[in-house]
């Protein structure tokens, strides 16, 4: 999508990554076109299927070495599906949080054993992955996590639950957030994988009825004396939890900046499409100086935050992504695509207001994006903290 004609950075120009563009923008035309997704809204959840057929595709583990059962990209693939995903639409499928959120915890920290065991599962779309971090009383606030899992003999025993848990109807690998020792806070915390086919004690509540991003199934979770055996904390010990999310969560972050640029330009092309073609007083909406000043703001404040998160990319590629950085991409750009995607609705006037008019969609998918991830007044703490 060229809308900005804002030229992407030479990183993101090698051959192999437009061929690769290419051809998830033909599978997403392909098995998640625009009146199917319109399907899934109303279903409030993708099909089980799509994940086996994006396994099937080589779309699992893009950014995970060869040698561990991935495609064998990088970061530069993860950025090309969630850019084609919101341009095309289809953002609400939650591949991108199984790709770039839920398996590099197991690729970064994960024994050797518990990459095999894994890894080439979630590759193939057997396993869908969530993470759950967020409860009823602990959002942002990760230290203030009440889920246990207590050791007991050869396991552990999970109680507490979960909210806001994205993939959480379909998932069967649910990366859990717990206090393996309560008395440590911080220190604590553990991540503890949980296998739920065939979990005793372990529920899933409904399938929570959102504003917006309604095809992706978000859930609440429930875990009552679950066992889970003691070779499922990533990375093989107790108390690291706290400190690999801390190092995961930049990337987070870093990704819903990317996935609101995407969506932003969506926008942008839909309502171009739409004041060029909508006459009033005689005269195309485009022709109204009114019209052309807001869209040349939108498209300003857009390339202005393109450019700042690929440069946020390049950091990432090399490394040196850090969390302050981050979280200037995550908070600065979603109150930027809040903004723009009001005023290219209220350009729509009456129909803006339409569900059927992809502005609507757009409108109420980006409410979230200032609140998951870390809210963008936590961003803001993040960012003082380095004055």
């Amino acid at each position: 999508m060229n809308v900005l004609n804002s030229p992407d950075p030479d990183f993101m120009q090698d051959e192999e990554i437009t061929l690769f563009s290419d051809s998830v923008a033909k599978w997403i035309d392909e098995h998640a076109p625009l009146e199917k997704m319109q399907q899934w809204i109303a279903d409030s959840s993708v099909p089980r299927s799509l994940w086996n057929d994006a396994g099937a595709a080589g779309l699992l583990g893009l950014s995970q070495p060869e040698e561990d059962g991935g495609f064998g990209g990088d970061y530069r693939h993860e950025v090309v599906l969630m850019r084609q995903l919101g341009w095309k639409g289809a953002d609400h499928f939650g591949i991108s949080l199984h790709n770039a959120i839920v398996m590099p915890y197991v690729w970064h920290y994960g024994t050797q054993e518990q990459k095999e065991r894994w890894l080439p599962r979630l590759q193939s779309g057997e396993l869908v992955g969530a993470i759950a971090m967020t409860e009823p009383g602990a959002g942002s606030d990760l230290q203030g996590v009440k889920t246990t899992a207590i050791k007991q003999g050869d396991h552990y025993v999970l109680n507490g639950s979960k909210t806001f848990i994205t993939n959480g109807q379909l998932a069967n690998f649910i990366i859990v957030v717990a206090k393996t020792d309560p008395s440590e806070g911080a220190k604590g915390t553990s991540l503890i994988v949980l296998e739920t086919d065939g979990a005793a004690g372990f529920e899933r509540g409904r399938n929570l009825h959102k504003i917006g991003m309604e095809a992706n199934d978000t859930s609440e979770l429930f875990f009552n004396d679950v066992k889970v055996p003691l070779e499922n904390v990533i990375g093989g010990g107790e108390g690291q939890g706290f400190i690999q999310l801390m190092q995961q969560l930049p990337q987070e972050r870093l990704n819903i900046a990317i996935q609101g640029v995407a969506a932003a330009e969506r926008g942008l092309e839909s309502t171009l499409a739409y004041v060029k073609d909508r006459k009033a007083f005689g005269k195309r909406i485009i022709d109204f100086q009114n019209t052309q000043f807001k869209l040349a703001e939108v498209k300003t404040k857009l390339t202005v935050a393109k450019v700042f998160v690929d440069h946020c990319m390049g950091l990432h590629l090399k490394g040196q992504l850090d969390a302050a950085t981050a979280s200037m991409a995550k908070y600065w750009v979603t109150d930027i695509q809040g903004e723009v995607i009001d005023e290219m609705l209220q350009l729509h006037g009456g129909y803006g207001y339409m569900n059927e008019f992809p502005i609507a969609q757009l409108y109420k998918d980006a409410r979230v994006q200032r609140i998951y991830g870390g809210t963008n007044e936590i961003m803001k703490v993040l960012i003082a903290r380095t004055l």
